[in-house]
């Protein structure tokens, strides 16, 4: 038996290309689909085009946010140019409770806001089933600036990752395969010891400063100051940085432009290189999270019917 979101209103506010490809896949399963912040295309002739983030969320159950969540001010990224999507206290107050809230990654003020008004909030970044697919086109698009930006090949470079987690395994994987010497810095001693076994190099973070200074190309996957400017100044000035991480990412850019290296901060890869399979992963993944969520929620409440009828 296929998926059927029949009956369910779903408010979808701002994104970008990705979300050409989920929405249709939500109206088709017969959800009610309301969206906020996308201009008129075919790919949305099936569903509710609204002028405003209130309009779509009118008698909603379910509201998915972008990947990249909101700025800290609460600014949304909306594939349409023109509008202007808040999240505001004001809007947030509007929001019923038990609505079940889908975003990448959640500000602070956006997790207080669910404890405070009882919303139901996943953050899709922190699901494997997301994270680990999303990681492929993020590893394609770093490795892609990369050669535009090197006078050099990747093969035989000096290429380090720092992290080895979802993205940092399969950045790895793609180095390893076009030839690079990769050196892999990892926290975790079974990390380290997979990192060996795999055929990289090995490092913690405590020995870095040791052998930084030999990278050619380093792309960071932690959401961490790593790259300070003490650390940055022992890397030699032809050296590339590709910053992964999630805003602000885990460099100082602001001493690697003083000490004039080249540094890019480049999150959201997903849906900038292949948003038709970054789109296509969400509307595979989000329907069956909305359909697990809503019916979670549903035999709660009925438990709590019959513990009440019981006492």
């Amino acid at each position: 038996m296929g998926l059927d979101l029949s009956g369910i209103k779903i408010a979808v506010v701002g994104g970008d290309r990705r979300e050409l490809f989920l929405i249709p896949e939500l109206a088709r399963l017969g959800a009610n689909v309301a969206v906020a912040g996308f201009p008129p295309c075919l790919e949305l002739s099936q569903v509710e085009l609204c002028k405003t983030f209130e309009a779509a969320l009118k008698n909603v159950s379910v509201i998915i946010f972008p990947i990249p969540g909101t700025d800290p001010q609460g600014m949304i990224k909306a594939l349409d140019a023109n509008s202007k999507l808040m999240f505001t206290p004001e809007i947030a107050k509007i929001i019923p409770p038990e609505t079940l809230i889908i975003i990448g990654s959640a500000r602070e003020f956006l997790r207080d806001w669910a404890i405070q008004y009882n919303w139901k909030l996943i953050e899709m970044g922190e699901l494997d089933e997301v994270a680990i697919l999303n990681a492929i086109p993020s590893a394609e698009g770093a490795l892609q600036i990369a050669m535009e930006q090197l006078p050099i090949t990747i093969h035989n470079s000096k290429s380090f990752v720092l992290g080895f987690g979802r993205l940092g395994k399969t950045l790895t994987r793609m180095l390893q395969g076009i030839g690079a010497q990769t050196t892999v810095v990892a926290r975790k001693r079974a990390d380290l010891a997979r990192i060996f076994e795999i055929g990289c190099r090995p490092i913690s973070f405590a020995q870095l400063p040791r052998v930084i200074s030999e990278a050619e190309i380093i792309f960071n996957t932690v959401p961490a100051l790593i790259l300070d400017e003490q650390m940055l100044s022992l890397l030699q000035k032809e050296a590339l940085i590709i910053d992964l991480a999630s805003y602000p990412g885990g460099t100082d850019f602001a001493a690697a432009k003083k000490l004039d290296l080249k540094a890019i901060l480049a999150p959201g890869l997903p849906g900038k290189v292949a948003p038709k399979t970054s789109g296509k992963i969400l509307a595979q993944v989000i329907p069956q999270l909305i359909l697990r969520e809503l019916s979670l929620d549903i035999h709660e409440n009925r438990l709590k019917e019959g513990a009440w009828d019981a006492s």
